[in-house]
């Protein structure tokens, strides 16, 4: 006689439908405010207009808008930014859309490894990244220069053009381009006059894209900018660690409403290309 051992196996638990459509959006907004709230909290503290940072305010002021402007220091700082994250936004655009192309049509040998070597930036830590870009730059000459943080921020945001300016380049049809060949059109003129006019919504959130991260990068700009070219998270960041000024709850605010400002545009851009 053969022995049948029963094994009982309790059914899984599981949360109903309508309580799991409830619960995950409920954790979801939660852990966004714990990382939104102290953000939002350095824009009242920017209103008050006192020699220290104070929270709540104690009463409304536009004291220290008026000297982050008036002051020379921060005023180059976010110069210095506006023209390192333009510059960075034009050359990365140019580069990662013409690369996104070569990717998206083209079939070529070592596709997979110049892919990988162009999107490591992403892999690697932003210090790991930042040091060996200083190593090689430093026998270049490009230290403290604007040029040579423009080229560094563009290797940085290069992955990010690529993969935006990629999934509009997806959704065109081939026929088009197809079309285009046969009447005789080369690659630079299907490029310009047939595929750009038709994703612009994606290369234009590439650019702004670009644009916000070379605006907002810190870590990378710390080992190659010097004391004339400091952009303005690099100055933040120098206020931070010798003297907390409270000018710089005015240039996080500014810095943060200009972040949300391009991402709301970003996102909108995104939409109107995935819709397209």
């Amino acid at each position: 006689m053969h022995s049948r051992s029963a094994i009982s196996v309790k059914p899984s638990r599981r949360l109903p439908g309508w309580l799991q459509a409830a619960f995950v959006p409920t954790w979801a907004w939660v852990a966004y405010g714990l990382m939104v709230v102290p953000c939002i909290l350095v824009i009242p503290m920017s209103f008050a207009g006192e020699d220290q940072l104070v929270f709540p305010p104690r009463q409304f002021s536009l004291d220290l808008y008026r000297k982050f402007f008036g002051s020379v220091v921060w005023m180059e700082a976010l110069k210095q930014s506006v023209v390192v994250a333009s510059g960075t936004a034009v050359l990365a655009t140019c580069i990662g859309v013409s690369a996104a192309y070569g990717f998206v049509r083209g079939r070529f040998f070592g596709r997979s490894v110049i892919g990988f070597l162009l999107f490591s930036p992403m892999l690697v830590p932003a210090v790991v990244l930042a040091l060996g870009v200083y190593l090689y730059f430093a026998r270049l000459g490009l230290t403290s220069t604007t040029l040579g943080i423009v080229f560094a921020h563009t290797v940085l945001t290069l992955p990010f053009v690529v993969v935006t300016s990629s999934s509009g380049m997806r959704q065109i049809d081939v026929n088009v381009e197809l079309a285009a060949t046969m009447m005789g059109a080369s690659r630079f003129v299907i490029l310009t006059r047939v595929v750009l006019p038709q994703v612009w919504p994606s290369v234009l959130a590439s650019a702004l894209l670009a644009f916000l991260i070379s605006f907002d990068e810190a870590v990378l700009t710390w080992f190659i900018a010097g004391a004339g070219t400091a952009t303005l998270p690099v100055v933040m960041f120098s206020s931070l660690k010798s003297e907390v000024s409270p000018i710089i709850a005015a240039a996080a605010t500014l810095l943060m409403t200009t972040t949300m400002l391009l991402s709301l545009i970003i996102a909108l851009l995104t939409k109107r290309a995935s819709d397209e």
